[in-house]
């Protein structure tokens, strides 16, 4: 049997030259939905397929399965870890890709991340990470995007905030210097690459403080001074990040806040800056 490892749609495309027409038939559909096999019986995507249970059958096998539970409990297992590809439905309804469903899941989210939040604890997060030597942010993928947003933001009244690692850089070449006092905040929404556990480690390792934001589909970091979890729920086969999103702007809030005048001081400066230099003209 093929190795666990190697992916349910990579096992598929390697055999394609292999295949006889009508299991190229099968081998066709599931490559643009390989998200029904986790959905449906054998006879059932056969008929979705349009070819018969033996097909599917004998097609599982050339793959390397034992059987089509096996492949089943793969592509399940898959769809955990949150590839778009394996969340897309060949009988998805239409009422999935409306305005008004990503809107009432986008409030669903918000409300649901918010109702776990408190406003002692998010003080608590915001004094720590306004009192820091250092803020490191990180995030890959698409919590890349947030780690630059939120550095962004807080970048205005704290001097020393950076997301890591910059181009080129490594992510040791942040981590070896940190002491108790600082914050590293860390994305770790789902489909995070192997890096993120690194900087973790490192953090941890260094006794800073931890912030990890995930969402509810991810597992918690046990070593994290703080965890806070998004739900990221979408109506259709991407996650659905408006609450990640709406929590930085609350961070970032709160942060302005927390660096009292000291942070006035620095964006009154930046500001200062922005004109001297007609950074907006």
């Amino acid at each position: 049997m093929k190795s666990s490892s190697e992916s349910f749609v990579r096992r598929v495309r390697s055999r394609l030259d292999e295949l006889s027409t009508i299991e190229r038939q099968l081998a066709d559909f599931l490559l643009e939905f390989p998200g029904e096999l986790a959905s449906y019986a054998g006879n059932e995507l056969a008929q979705l397929a349009g070819v018969s249970p033996s097909t599917v059958s004998r097609f599982i096998r050339r793959l390397g399965y034992e059987n089509y539970d096996e492949a089943r409990r793969q592509v399940r297992q898959e769809q955990e870890i949150g590839s778009p590809l394996l969340q897309a439905g060949a009988t998805a309804p239409r009422h999935l890709k409306s305005v008004a469903a990503h809107f009432q899941q986008s409030q669903a989210n918000l409300a649901d991340t918010f109702e776990r939040l408190s406003d002692a604890m998010m003080g608590e997060i915001s004094r720590a990470i306004a009192g820091a030597p250092q803020v490191l942010i990180f995030g890959s993928r698409s919590s890349h995007a947030f780690a630059m947003y939120l550095r962004w933001q807080i970048i205005q009244v704290l001097p020393r905030v950076l997301a890591i690692p910059g181009p080129g850089e490594t992510v040791a070449e942040h981590t070896a210097g940190l002491g108790e006092l600082d914050c590293v905040i860390v994305f770790g929404t789902r489909r995070q690459t192997a890096q993120m556990e690194r900087v973790l480690q490192a953090a941890q390792r260094a006794g800073a403080r931890i912030v990890y934001i995930s969402d509810q589909a991810s597992p918690d970091f046990a070593g994290a001074t703080w965890s806070l979890q998004c739900q990221c729920r979408g109506p259709g086969p991407l996650d659905n990040h408006v609450a990640v999103m709406a929590l930085c702007d609350l961070l970032s809030t709160m942060v302005i806040e927390a660096a009292g005048s000291a942070g006035r001081k620095r964006l009154a400066a930046v500001e200062q800056g922005h004109e001297e230099l007609a950074d907006f003209d």
